[in-house]
């Protein structure tokens, strides 16, 4: 498994969608009845979106789907809807569809930054970092994004995917800067420092990560340290990640990696 798919099997939140605020109606007249026409669709669409996201947060897939059909169908040219379709459709590699969806988003709402982090995030995973890039770099162009520290943190490990160490890492330490919790940012410089060979400095971004980290560690995690403590000589730490890498995932492949080293 790459350093990359290390750093993804902490949860990635990709989604977040950005949902378009209602227009508020004037009064009286005609006027009035066609903007609450008008508010009654988005008012529609936007419900059935966030429903669609909660669904595909689930893994819900189909039922996604069949939330975002009903958003198109109240207001087809609803942005958000076409923007949480296309994680739907990554998610089931239809990779035309997604590609198309996550491009009529960012067409029918140039300046929406998850739109542009989430097709960033897909071009990244299908091979295409360098244009992944610039996706996350508009989003972060964006005055108004609440979570500039996702753009970071996407673009820090897609660097990272592309062997681009300086930019992975100088994108990294932005995201915690943004948002000094970040588990996924700490784990992906951990695992970036261990790929440098600066072991202190890959220890310490991981002691961070696991204090911080409310859950279990994975079997990823596990050998990353196993790794980071056997460079460093500590015996009894690299035993004791060994040893909860062994009984809890006997099966994983870093566990087969460990034995096979030994």
């Amino acid at each position: 498994m790459n350093l990359f798919s290390r750093v993804k099997g902490l949860s990635f939140f990709l989604l977040a969608v950005s949902m378009a605020g209602c227009v508020t109606p004037s009064s009286g007249g005609y006027g009035s009845e066609a903007q609450s026409a008008i508010t009654r669709e988005e008012s529609s669409a936007r419900i059935h979106t966030e429903l669609a996201a909660q669904y595909y947060d689930r893994g819900q897939l189909g039922v996604a789907l069949e939330e975002i059909s009903a958003a198109l169908q109240t207001k087809p040219d609803y942005a958000p809807a076409y923007n949480v379709r296309g994680l739907v459709n990554m998610a089931l590699h239809e990779d035309q569809q997604a590609d198309e969806d996550f491009q009529r988003s960012l067409r029918l709402d140039s300046a929406n930054s998850e739109a542009h982090n989430n097709y960033g995030w897909f071009l990244c995973e299908r091979g295409k970092e360098s244009d992944s890039i610039k996706h996350f770099m508009a989003a972060l162009k964006n005055p108004l994004y609440a979570t500039p520290g996702r753009a970071y943190l996407s673009a820090g490990l897609c660097s990272m995917k592309a062997g681009n160490t300086k930019d992975a890492e100088e994108f990294l330490k932005k995201a915690l800067i943004a948002q000094p919790n970040m588990l996924e940012a700490q784990l992906g410089l951990a695992n970036l420092y261990f790929t440098k060979a600066d072991y202190v400095g890959a220890k310490s971004y991981f002691m961070t990560f696991k204090q911080k980290n409310s859950s279990p560690l994975t079997a990823e995690n596990l050998w990353l340290a196993v790794r980071i403590e056997d460079k460093l000589g500590n015996r009894v730490a690299e035993n004791s990640y060994a040893t909860q890498l062994r009984n809890n995932f006997p099966d994983a492949h870093e566990t087969k990696l460990m034995l096979d080293r030994q």
